[in-house]
Formats: structure tokens, sequence, C-alpha cells
């Protein structure tokens, strides 16, 4: 709430502005809604942890009030495992050997692919990731066998791992949304772009690449024009 208007931020950076009241709002809303603090609510799914500030999947953080901190844990662990039970009741899934048979058409592909299951911690927060798949390209941009990444955890394998790839990951198990990332891999010293979209319940496919691999060609006005609105988007 700001004074008497309602801002509602929705997913994308849209933000639609209402003048409804903060009581009426909230009864509109399903009971996954958490109200973090007088005049602000957000949804149990959007929340990646609560530490000084709530941090948002989408990377914003937003301030709570203190002395319900142990409050707002044990709410938003409640919420957010009926909210797993619930997107992955009906969802598709393998047993875990049954991966490199399924995505066996990627073997040979000249690209990186890996298929990965996130971990959940008690407070139902993504903490880590497990390889169950991928394929020798993937290998080879993570300098790493591959008998050593599949079955086994991201910090495992690489014990100086960066959070900030879990919020992504986290995003497309939750949402379904198909997200691309670009950024600094300290684990491997390396720019990468990575393209991650939804695959079984609780996982997510990735495809990735060494940036400084990849050429951008421009040979029409309309590739222009598409560049312009690529960037700008980001």
């Amino acid at each position: 709430m700001k004074r008497k208007i309602s801002e509602i931020h929705i997913l994308g950076g849209k933000i639609i502005e209402s003048r409804v009241t903060f009581s009426d709002l909230i009864s509109m809303l399903d009971e996954d809604m958490i109200i973090v603090c007088r005049g602000c609510a957000v949804s149990a799914l959007a929340i990646h942890k609560i530490s000084k500030k709530i941090e948002l999947c989408n990377g914003e953080e937003l301030d709570y009030t203190i002395r319900k901190k142990k409050q707002l844990i044990q709410e938003l662990q409640n919420k957010k495992q009926r909210i797993l039970n619930s997107l992955f009741k009906d969802s598709r899934d393998l047993p875990n050997g049954e991966y490199p048979n399924y995505y066996s058409s990627f073997d040979k592909m000249p690209f990186a692919f890996a298929d990965i299951e996130l971990v959940f911690n008690e407070e139902k927060k993504a903490i880590d990731w497990i390889f169950r798949y991928g394929n020798k390209a993937l290998s080879k941009i993570e300098r790493t066998p591959l008998d050593v990444l599949i079955g086994n955890s991201f910090s495992n394998v690489f014990p100086n791992m960066d959070s900030k790839w879990l919020l992504c990951y986290e995003r497309v198990v939750l949402y379904g949304e198909t997200l691309e990332l670009m950024d600094y891999s300290p684990e491997i010293d390396t720019y990468l772009k990575i393209i991650c979209f939804p695959t079984f319940k609780g996982h997510c496919g990735c495809i990735l690449f060494d940036l400084q691999d990849i050429r951008l060609t421009q040979y029409s006005e309309n590739s222009k024009k598409i560049v312009k609105t690529y960037f700008d988007k980001i």
C-alpha cells in the first residue's frame, strides 16, 4: 500500500495500481499470500528466503516486521509445503536410472545439456541440486567427468557454489517459467549463458553455452530490431 493506492506487483515487472483497500485485496487473493508487515503481502511462492530481509525469487528484497520472523518462517514453510504438494501431485516423473535413456538424443549434441533435480530443505527453500542427466558437452563446459557429476549434488562437486543459480532454477520449478541467465560462474571461471525450463516434477532442464563461443550476426533490419527488443526486455 502507498497511502490509499494498492500497488500490485506481478511477475515480469508489471505493476497495477488500484484504489481497492488492502483488506479487500487480500480477501480476493488465495491463501498462499503472507502478510509480511502492515500494508504489504507477498505470495509464498515468490519467497526464496527470509533473513534480514525477505528475498524474492526474482532477486528483489522486502522489509518485514522482524519480531515476527519465526512466525513468518513457519507460515512460509507450511504454505510452501502445500504449494509443492499441489504442484507436483500430477506431474510426471522417472526413476533416477531412466533419465539417461530418456535424454539419449542429447548425448551427441554440440551444446551442453543437463537435467537437474532441486533439493529443498525443511523450510522448503531450494538449497542445492542433483545432476540427473548430462551429456559430453556438459562435461566439457563443467571441466568435470560425467561420472562425477551425475547423481551428485552441485555443492559436493563445486564447494565454491554460488547460490545465485538457485534463484533462477527455483523460479523454473515453482512457476514453470522458461528463463535465460547470463552471468559469471566462479565455479568454472567462465561466463555462461543458460536457458532453463521445467521438465519433470522438481526438475529443471538447462542448456549451457560458454559466452565466448557465441557470435551475434545481424543480416537484416528486422534482426537489428529483434536484438534491440531482446536487450530492452533484459
